[in-house]
């Protein structure tokens, strides 16, 4: 469902390489990735491949090779330190035909920070750490001992930066992105996220058929969670920043009718529900069974919740909901726990026990097991009431117990926030 669009000639691709087995037995997460991406988008620089390699000078160097035939522009992450496994600068000076030479000045300089620091004399291996590739430059890194390393030739440009995640966002910042920024002119690649809750992926896509091409270049993501429900995301490729901008603007303003209660204002669901509250001057309680607290957890993680929430009830077992609910016994045996019936009877409970405005109230099957043929597993009953009026969902989830769990509870509390609407 995405529209894709051709791009400006003048567009830059960086492709990315990281090197460490760490990142490649899991050991370590690749943060470096994920912030280069971000940095380089700012200033309209495309991420069009990200490769990590072990640390291997001929692995490093082959997928150098591929990557700068594609793009001509890599930027590469780890491998730069003082130790044996520290191999990135001699691929690339492999690559590019060249040996590596020792910048005797950076050498002082690194001397001289190992003074200052107070641990005494500088040890021999760190004084590799000032070879660099026949004809690259140092960037300076104060943060570490190891420069970034910045090398041009006739089959491209690599950037070599630290894989310490402090020191390459340094560099990254400082170094590299004014130098890219110089190339890519006044491009920019920026996005805006709408919040939906309620619908589902393919149901939104649905609705929104045809809207790509009024909004055109611009392009649509839908990227949903069990914990969020499903974000729209706006992106304006490779654009001047003042022309993103108007084009963002305008296209929200199509989608926003075609989302109508389905979107939601905030950092979540439990955020916009709070907001709602907190506007009409209405509090809320809270009964729970398959979510075993997860509603009340969603809000009270929004700071300053204590205006508006009181509090909630757990109740996992019958006796539970009949005793501190007063939920009928009657009403369980003969509708189950699992029921339009219970639900309603809990969220009443809830509201009558905290004296409360509003309530919500839920109670399913999580699974693995308890499922039945009439109430498979992911079976939830929701309630939601407002002073003396109640709403009802019964819905059947998808995925596995902390999915529909997590589903649950985004459901309960979106249905209270359409309610308020």
């Amino acid at each position: 469902m995405v529209f894709h669009r051709s791009l400006p000639v003048q567009a830059m691709d960086v492709e990315l390489l990281t090197v460490g087995n760490e990142l490649l037995l899991g050991q370590t997460v690749n943060t470096n990735a994920a912030e280069i991406a971000l940095a380089l988008s700012s200033v309209g620089a495309v991420v069009a491949r990200a490769t990590t390699v072990a640390d291997d000078t001929e692995s490093i160097r082959d997928a150098l090779r591929v990557a700068l035939a594609r793009s001509g522009f890599v930027i590469t992450t780890g491998g730069l330190g003082p130790t044996r496994d520290d191999i990135t600068k001699m691929a690339v000076a492999d690559l590019f035909e060249v040996s590596l030479v020792r910048d005797h000045h950076y050498l002082e300089t690194l001397r001289s920070r190992f003074e200052q620091m107070g641990h005494g004399p500088m040890p021999a291996s760190n004084q590799t750490q000032a070879d660099l590739p026949e004809g690259a430059s140092a960037l300076p890194n104060p943060l570490g001992t190891a420069p970034g390393i910045w090398m041009e030739g006739t089959i491209g440009t690599v950037v070599m930066l630290p894989g310490v995640p402090k020191e390459m966002r340094g560099l990254l910042a400082n170094e590299v992105i004014p130098r890219v920024k110089q190339r890519s002119g006044d491009l920019v690649i920026q996005s805006k996220t709408l919040r939906t809750a309620g619908i589902s992926e393919s149901a939104l896509a649905d609705a929104l058929d045809g809207v790509e091409e009024q909004i055109a270049p611009l392009t649509l993501a839908y990227l949903p969670s069990a914990e969020a429900g499903v974000d729209l995301r706006i992106t304006a490729w490779r654009l001047p920043s003042a022309e993103a901008h108007e084009r963002l603007a305008s296209a929200v303003e199509v989608l926003k009718p075609m989302l109508g209660r389905h979107q939601y204002h905030g950092a979540g669901v439990a955020e916009s529900l709070l907001s709602a509250l907190r506007k009409n001057r209405l509090t809320i309680a809270i009964a729970e069974s398959c979510t075993g607290g997860l509603v009340c957890h969603r809000l009270t993680e929004v700071p300053g919740c204590s205006d508006v929430f009181l509090g909630g009830v757990v109740a996992y077992a019958n006796d539970v909901k009949e005793n501190l609910l007063g939920v009928p016994a009657k009403i369980i045996e003969r509708h189950g726990a699992v029921s339009v019936e219970v639900a309603q009877a809990m969220v009443l409970g809830a509201q009558q026990r905290f004296g409360s405005d509003t309530a919500i109230a839920v109670t399913g099957v999580a699974g693995p097991a308890g499922g039945t043929p009439e109430k498979p597993v992911g079976t939830v009953h929701i309630a939601a009431r407002v002073a003396d009026s109640t709403t009802h969902r019964a819905v059947v989830l998808p995925g596995d117990r902390e999915d529909i769990r997590q589903r649950s509870a985004l459901r309960a509390l979106d249905l209270l926030r359409r309610a308020l609407l």
